[in-house]
């Protein structure tokens, strides 16, 4: 079975309010769950909105990330006020907490993104994290949520960091689906790639213009957050497990091992993940394009201020045994890194990283 879309999708302005008649028809007693301090203003007038409708609503926030402190308490809260659903109202982390919960209570999920950062509102994935914020591993959903609530004007209040870690997160969607699943006959997973391809030349076009000028330039930055938040989920769905990640999210799940006093968003990593994929690439698989799309990439992530090397996460790899632990890890068995269609050693990790981080790459 493939989960490939959300039952129903509301976007543009107003789509919240668009969602309420049907919202009010799926559920009595909603649990809205966030956590950031800045969407507060937003998950409160959600709230008083269900009230409105006559809903027995509560909410309650993650303390920390995705992770099964917070997983295991919201389901107790769950289960001892008798909720139907969960209203997941923020970002990745909270929407993947969101969705886990609904599952394993069997209830319905309705996803309410506030940003543009992930396509976690539309997928049937979640992502566990350590309490601390080290990815322990995805787990596979047996449905995408019931509704997805994409409304612009909810979107428009994110700070513009969070816009430009969806654009690298997006992008990772073409370069890792097209290097691991380019050879699979299944006509959905090469229409999912194509999809992909599309997603990645709308994000060059406009990913910059809307970074800039967000909606005061409308076009660009509508095209954008919805190539984020939405068609990035539907690649994942036609392309199903077989649209894979690669070693981009493998890096990215790595150098969340190491505990930074700064947080960094999962696209701000999983960009300089890619960098570096597309250099294991190069060396390993003589692709002679691949110097090429660092370069292209480059550009963009400097004028979106994404992070391009792990040291401006905020890590000194050749400090503390960093390197090791992040080879290690990216090379662990059950890797999305050995999904690339040649072999990857720790060895290989580790010359890529310290040559990349003392600029020994010639770009």
């Amino acid at each position: 079975m493939q989960s490939i879309s959300p039952e129903s999708v509301f976007r543009g302005n107003d789509a919240w309010e668009k969602a309420l008649p049907q919202i009010t028809k799926l559920t009595k007693r909603p649990l809205i769950l966030g956590r950031s301090l800045y969407t507060r203003n937003l998950r409160n007038k959600i709230f008083r909105d269900l009230e409105n409708q006559n809903l027995n609503v509560s909410s309650t926030d993650l303390q920390f990330d995705c992770c099964y402190e917070d997983i295991s308490r919201i389901k107790n809260i769950i289960s001892e006020n008798n909720h139907d659903s969960v209203i997941a109202a923020g970002g990745g982390k909270v929407l993947d907490s969101g969705k886990y919960i609904a599952e394993s209570l069997n209830i319905p999920c309705i996803t309410v993104p506030l940003s543009a950062s992930t396509c976690a509102g539309w997928t049937a994935l979640s992502n566990i994290y350590t309490k601390h914020g080290q990815f322990i591993k995805d787990v596979g959903l047996t449905a995408c949520p019931k509704i997805l609530v994409y409304d612009h004007k909810f979107i428009q209040t994110a700070p513009s960091r969070t816009l430009a870690s969806g654009i690298a997160d997006a992008l990772a969607k073409w370069y890792e689906s097209s290097i691991t699943s380019s050879t699979i006959n299944d006509g959905l997973v090469q229409q999912a790639i194509q999809i992909s391809r599309v997603l990645r030349d709308q994000l060059l076009i406009d990913g910059e213009k809307a970074f800039k000028y967000e909606f005061e330039n409308s076009l660009s930055w509508r095209n954008t957050i919805e190539a984020c938040g939405l068609t990035a989920g539907l690649v994942g769905g036609i392309g199903g497990e077989k649209c894979r990640t690669a070693a981009a999210h493998a890096i990215h799940n790595a150098i969340t091992q190491i505990i930074t006093p700064n947080k960094f968003l999962h696209g701000e990593i999983v960009g300089v993940g890619l960098l570096l994929q597309l250099r294991l690439e190069e060396i390993k698989n003589n692709n002679k394009l691949a110097n090429q799309s660092i370069k292209q990439l480059l550009v963009i992530m400097k004028e979106l201020n994404l992070p391009t090397t792990i040291a401006q996460l905020g890590i000194n790899v050749f400090e503390n045994n960093n390197l090791e632990k992040i080879a290690d890890f990216t090379c662990r068995d059950k890797s999305e890194i050995h999904f690339l269609p040649f072999e990857i050693h720790k060895k290989d990790v580790i010359e890529v990283i310290a040559n990349f981080e003392q600029q020994k790459i010639k770009i």
